[in-house]
């Protein structure tokens, strides 16, 4: 296949999963359940940090995740007491637990304090920096500047360890990528869509190396910066737009791996 009918064949595959019908079984119908930009962005948040495993089980803990928090992300964020963030220890999806809850509540509410947002943080370290990959690094550094429990810190990747950041890269895709099909939110614009980098998973990574962009065997930051710089060549202003494509054709078992 010569890069025309590969960028036809990702082009296809991008329209025909990027729209409304991706979103009722995806973890980003949480966010797509409100309407103030900090509940779109908490809300989001939270339900990318638990993305992992069955995605249908994955939507139902973030809906019980939003039951906790009173489908008011927001308010609960800044205004829950001492009472109600005990209320979330019976919480667990997986090994994210009632402890790793309540820590991530407080480190968001400490963000809003500093800062006023979790956009506002992203932007700012993207406005310093230019770079997506320091301001990877300088999240999870501020985010985790409160008091907490050591294993919370698995639950947010490392980029300074390798680790490809699946779940905040594809919170900021959420955040930043803008279209006209409704699935992705553009709410950072001053974060432009080429810098993003792709939310590699087994689905992105596989169908990646079926298409022969990607080569590296391993699932790391590094294969996230090749399959990311081969996508740029067939769309260098928004990239990782074909997330979609490699996601649904491999969720969807499109090709024989």
């Amino acid at each position: 296949m010569d890069k025309l009918e590969l960028k036809e064949l990702l082009d296809s595959l991008y329209y025909k999963y990027n729209s409304s019908e991706f979103i009722e079984s995806d973890p980003i119908s949480i966010p797509h359940r409100y309407q103030s930009k900090d509940d779109i962005e908490i809300s989001g948040f939270m339900a990318s940090i638990i993305s992992w495993g069955n995605r249908k089980a994955i939507v139902k803990s973030c809906c019980r995740m939003m039951d906790f928090m009173d489908n008011a992300p927001y308010d609960f964020v800044i205004n829950a007491s001492d009472k109600e963030l005990n209320s979330l220890s019976s919480f667990v999806h997986r090994t994210f637990n009632g402890e790793d809850f309540k820590t991530f509540i407080l480190a968001i509410r400490e963000i809003y304090l500093q800062f006023g947002g979790i956009g506002n943080l992203f932007e700012q370290k993207w406005m310093e920096h230019q770079d997506m990959r320091i301001v990877l690094s300088e999240f999870r550094k501020v985010f985790f500047e409160i008091e907490h429990a050591k294993r919370s810190e698995k639950h947010l990747s490392s980029i300074d360890k390798k680790s490809a950041c699946k779940r905040l890269n594809m919170y900021i895709r959420w955040m930043v990528r803008r279209d006209n099909n409704g699935v992705d939110f553009g709410l950072w614009d001053k974060i432009p869509m080429s810098a993003l980098y792709l939310p590699l998973d087994v689905h992105t990574a596989n169908v990646g190396r079926e298409l022969k962009l990607l080569i590296r065997p391993q699932n790391d930051w590094k294969a996230v910066e090749e399959l990311t710089n081969a996508l740029r060549e067939f769309d260098s202003e928004d990239p990782v737009k074909y997330d979609y494509s490699l996601f649904g054709a491999g969720i969807n078992k499109e090709f024989k791996m």
